[in-house]
């Protein structure tokens, strides 16, 4: 793939970058390099390669999935401006 100074110019607008001119001379080259970096990754054979989620090979620890009603109504309830019969009271809306 050939990169060239509008290649460069328009990849920097679309990342949002600020190139000035002068600075398009010397990222061309950079942006090149890195394209033909990119190209040889495409080369390597990934067949009987599973894809990687996580760098570390690690287990996420799962809480068992239980029904239970919280056991904290009366604490949520303190922060409450009124409550009654242990729900929360508020300003009807719908007439």
């Amino acid at each position: 793939m050939s990169i060239d100074k509008e290649t460069v110019r328009k990849v920097g607008v679309l990342s949002r970058l600020d190139l000035p001119e002068a600075q398009l001379e010397h990222f061309t080259p950079q942006v090149a390099g890195i394209m033909k970096w990119v190209e040889m990754l495409g080369e390597v054979n990934t067949d009987n390669v599973a894809p990687l989620a996580n760098v570390v090979n690690a287990d996420l620890k799962l809480r068992p999935d239980a029904v239970n009603d919280g056991g904290y109504q009366q604490e949520i309830l303190v922060n409450a401006p009124e409550s009654m019969e242990g729900f929360f009271v508020v300003p009807k809306v719908v007439e």
